[in-house]
């Protein structure tokens, strides 16, 4: 398990809330962080709330140590690495209980203060960004914020794509489904959402087109959504371009392998996060993902 208990000394009596900061110590966001996610417990293993004095001479944190499973980093710099993450790996775990994700191997290579800049899906493959602390992490993640960089996807979608085209169809939210779901929107409604994409390659025999994709804004499920909206859903994808039924079943994670293949083509979604370029002290980086796993299924 990622998280782990670890016993630490504190004075009884003091309020938990300074005896982390002033004992343990934590800074102030952490410490609060910690306590309102219910990870600093008493010697019963009760969670301590925020207001609360400590009760014994000592307290347990559930703290977060990173694990591998054999993934290094792509690329290592002085201040930063670059993971080419697989498909169905998270970014963040979710819960106490999630046996493993990308951040086991952020921190188990480059330590407890290491973190990612920014995020793509779990089900999307390719690129990630990490900075080695807090500062070099929040200077990458406003680089993110502020579109600060370039960046580009490989999909491969079903149907033939031949012409480079810009979609430019607002997004919001979808009514009450389970989980995350997009749809495209009037222009008063939603968010402004524009990707643009390039054919490169199309197979006849599978009726597939292998896309470049280049999204200017940076929606959840932008390009999913977009690429759906035209009659071209990308190959695997559980959640467009298929029943609520379906749909509902991934999102509450009930959908069977063999029947997300039978529905959806493949047990994965074929989207790459396939090349980042930007600027960091004033040098400017230009990375290209090696994972070849879009290729070799399209050609195959």
């Amino acid at each position: 398990m990622p998280f782990v208990l670890k016993k630490f000394s504190v004075s009884k009596g003091k309020k938990i809330q300074v005896a982390l900061m002033q004992e343990v110590p934590l800074k102030p966001r952490e410490a609060n962080r910690l306590l309102s996610r219910s990870r600093v417990f008493n010697i019963k293993k009760e969670p301590y709330l925020i207001s609360e004095e400590v009760k014994d001479d000592f307290i347990y944190i559930a703290l977060f140590e990173g694990h591998s499973r054999g993934l290094k980093p792509l690329l290592v710099f002085e201040d930063f690495a670059i993971f080419d993450k697989p498909s169905n790996l998270m970014i963040h775990p979710i819960s106490k209980k999630t046996p493993y994700s990308l951040l086991d191997e952020i921190r188990y290579h480059f330590g407890d203060k290491a973190n990612q800049a920014h995020r793509i899906d779990a089900e999307t493959s390719g690129l990630v960004l990490v900075g080695f602390n807090e500062k070099v992490t929040n200077a990458l993640a406003t680089m993110f914020e502020k579109k600060e960089y370039k960046k580009s996807y490989l999909a491969i979608v079903e149907g033939e794509i031949k012409k480079e085209i810009t979609i430019n169809k607002n997004l919001k939210k979808e009514g009450k489904a389970i989980g995350v779901r997009m749809t495209t929107c009037e222009k008063e409604e939603g968010k402004e959402s524009i990707t643009h994409i390039k054919p490169l390659k199309y197979n006849k025999e599978k009726n597939l087109t292998l896309l470049e994709v280049v999204p200017i804004t940076g929606r959840q499920h932008q390009i999913r959504v977009h690429l759906y909206s035209i009659g071209h859903k990308i190959l695997g994808d559980p959640i467009y371009g298929v029943n609520d039924d379906t749909a509902e079943a991934y999102l509450d994670k009930t959908l069977l392998i063999e029947e997300r293949i039978k529905t959806t083509g493949s047990n994965r979604l074929w989207l790459q996060a396939n090349y980042l370029e930007f600027t960091y002290k004033k040098v400017i980086y230009k990375i290209f993902s090696k994972n070849r796993d879009i290729y070799n299924q399209f050609s195959s």
